[in-house]
């Protein structure tokens, strides 16, 4: 096939013979983009090969041959069109006889008038056609004998042959649509007339959108026919040809299959790795990878080592098959309690270090001893500092006769439990009492029990031998994720498959036409994945994670030594009296010599003397004397009077 233009290709092209494959004879470049503008391509190369797999027609362009106009006409346009069979307009009907004999065309023919003509019978509207069937002779004027074809009915019309113009003669046929016209490939470039348009003859230039495959294009390509690009059709000898179409992990899981699928890496997105597995160093350019399918099921849940060393992080599947028991939750504060409180469970812990508790702002809040043994009931507000209200968790306090009496005694027992208040912020340490020792998978595990979670792993999941959670002594199972995840296996190693998420993982492929070698039975797939530690923190900022209220901040609580402070300040002269007799030792001796001085005025006085012992703190036994202030009063008058 000879080299032509795009334009010519797409107008001669019949669509029931795509897909065709052109070659691109000479490029072009656009200056505007050196890729595409408002969507279409509008730079090729030479020698670039397409392949054309639809074409829609965009508008048409309609123009008038003797001014020059154009107007753009609409896919749907509704007006009827009549080939014209030349340029060429006739000023009389004789005229139009007299052109016809000299070509030696035979009656009938068709013709029409850019203007009205009003006979007696009726009037003819402007291009409408008409048939002429005869010339004769009617009331003694030599006729034009035509019929007038109004779709109901054929009128006979006798117009005589001075009758003026001027007139066009049409092709014999019947009247042809928009879209019929530009599928006629005999009709291209052919003088034609519509009565709905305001021009005699016009000529139409329809402009198509072709959507094409290109190599290593990721997307379908779309190309203006316009385009000023020479062709050449070679589908004949193209047929080996492949094209190579990349495609991203997240359009293979949108696509929904078909599975497996068989690829090649292109490219691997760049950043650090998210995953400390194996199988990640072989995830390069070049190397085959087989997509099975969408993994089941969707949901994944994070987790995270315990121990004294540096925390591991990892990313467990839903279709582990490991067996897991409970382990002793750990809570730092009570608020941690009141989130771990659940409808219907009982929650008993033990706190792990002492507790002062706030009892003078509310009797409620007691203190609370390491070893103390406590049921959570719920959540309350008490009045707290300031007389503010301050959320609590309202606990029972159990004795250790309790836990060997049974539970069904405790039960009868409680009303003469003693019941404490903890607010929120209580910054003891807890441990729940735990006596738990069924062994649990993965999937009831979560539903039975809220997350955060403590666990051992006891068995491993046979599936997955490397399964590395075994050998920690506890996992804290921290939160559920739901996301897709696809599974694949390297070519070189086809009977280990392992998941990735697109989301973050989304690698570059290429279909390959050879079918995967897979071994026969069902592939194991690692369920356990260990994540960076960059990547896991990344996890926690999901918006699942961010949807969680932080915890309270604890009130400005002024506590046991902000209280003494304040009742120090309340006793005045009096604490400051006491601290001097009792300690003379510490005081500066010019401070004692002028003591007749000052008593004239006591405010200095006691402003003063908290200076002189910064750093000092009042001793147990002075605090437990501070109820005898009369005594110490007495004392102090008499002193001066004794120097």
């Amino acid at each position: 096939m000879e080299p032509m233009s795009l334009q010519d290709f797409v107008c001669s092209l019949d669509p029931a013979s795509l897909p065709r494959v052109l070659q691109v004879c000479s490029g072009v470049y656009f200056q505007g983009s050196i890729y595409e503008i408002s969507g279409n391509e509008c730079c090729l190369s030479t020698g670039d090969l397409i392949k054309v797999t639809q074409v829609h027609l965009q508008k048409v362009v309609c123009k008038n041959p003797e001014t020059g106009q154009t107007m753009v006409l609409a896919p749907n346009f509704q007006g009827h069109f009549s080939l014209l069979t030349g340029p060429q307009s006739y000023g009389t009907l004789e005229e139009l006889v007299s052109a016809a004999n000299q070509s030696s065309k035979k009656l009938p023919i068709c013709f029409m008038s850019t203007y009205k003509i009003a006979t007696k019978a009726r009037v003819v509207p402007e291009k409408q056609p008409l048939k002429l069937v005869a010339v004769e002779m009617h009331l003694g004027t030599c006729c034009a004998r035509c019929v007038l074809d109004t779709g109901a009915q054929q009128v006979l019309l006798h117009l005589p042959l001075s009758q003026k113009g001027p007139f066009w003669e049409l092709e014999p046929g019947t009247h042809r649509t928009l879209l019929q016209v530009l599928q006629d490939p005999a009709l291209r470039d052919r003088l034609l007339t519509c009565p709905a348009l305001p021009w005699c003859s016009q000529t139409l230039r329809p402009e198509y959108k072709i959507e094409a495959i290109m190599h290593m294009r990721r997307s379908v390509v779309k190309i203006p026919s316009t385009l000023e690009v020479d062709v050449e059709d070679v589908t004949a000898s193209s047929q080996h040809i492949h094209f190579i179409q990349p495609l991203l992990l997240s359009e293979v899981l949108a696509r929904g299959g078909p599975f497996p699928l068989p690829t090649e890496i292109l490219e691997v997105p760049e950043g650090p790795p998210i995953f400390l597995s194996p199988w990640v160093g072989s995830l390069k350019k070049g190397r085959r990878l087989c997509i099975h399918g969408v993994a089941s099921p969707s949901w994944r849940l994070l987790a995270s080592t315990k121990g004294r060393k540096m925390p591991r992080h990892f990313m467990i599947s839903g279709a582990y098959q490991g067996k897991l028991r409970r382990r002793p939750r750990e809570f730092p504060t009570a608020y941690d309690l009141l989130g771990a409180l659940k409808p219907g469970q009982s929650l008993r812990v033990v706190a792990t270090k002492d507790y002062e508790g706030e009892g003078l702002e509310n009797p409620g809040f007691t203190s609370l001893a390491m070893g103390d043994r406590l049921e959570v009931l719920r959540s309350d507000q008490a009045l707290g500092a300031e007389d503010r209200d301050t959320d609590v968790l309202v606990c029972q306090r159990l004795s250790d006769e309790a836990e060997k009496e049974g539970e069904e005694e405790c039960e009868g027992d409680a009303e003469h439990q003693e019941q404490i208040m903890l607010p929120l912020h209580t910054p003891g340490g807890f441990v729940e009492e735990l006596s738990d020792g069924r062994r649990y998978s993965l999937q009831d595990l979560t539903v039975q029990f809220s997350l955060p979670c403590e666990v051992k792993v006891m068995v491993k999941d046979t599936n997955h031998p490397a399964d590395p959670l075994t050998s920690f002594p506890g996992l804290r199972l921290e939160e559920k994720i739901v996301e897709p995840f696809l599974v694949v296996s390297l070519d070189s190693k086809p009977g280990m498959c392992f998941e990735i998420p697109p989301r973050w993982l989304d690698l570059t492929v290429a279909e390959e036409e050879e079918p995967p070698s897979q071994p026969p039975g069902s592939l194991p797939v690692a369920t356990v994945e260990e994540l960076t530690e960059a990547f896991y923190y990344r996890l926690r900022k999901l918006p699942t994670f961010e949807s969680q209220a932080p915890p309270p901040r604890p009130p400005k609580s002024k506590g046991l030594s902000g209280q003494k402070k304040q009742g120090s300040k309340e006793k005045g002269i009096k604490s400051s009296q006491i601290l001097e007799l009792q300690e003379p030792s510490l005081l500066p001796k010019p401070k004692v010599q002028t003591w007749p001085k000052t008593t004239e005025d006591s405010s200095n006085l006691y402003s003063q003397t908290p200076g002189c012992k910064k750093g000092l703190r009042p001793t147990k036994p002075i605090t437990q004397d501070l109820d005898n202030e009369h005594d110490y009063e007495e004392v102090v008058e008499k002193f001066p009077k004794t120097l």
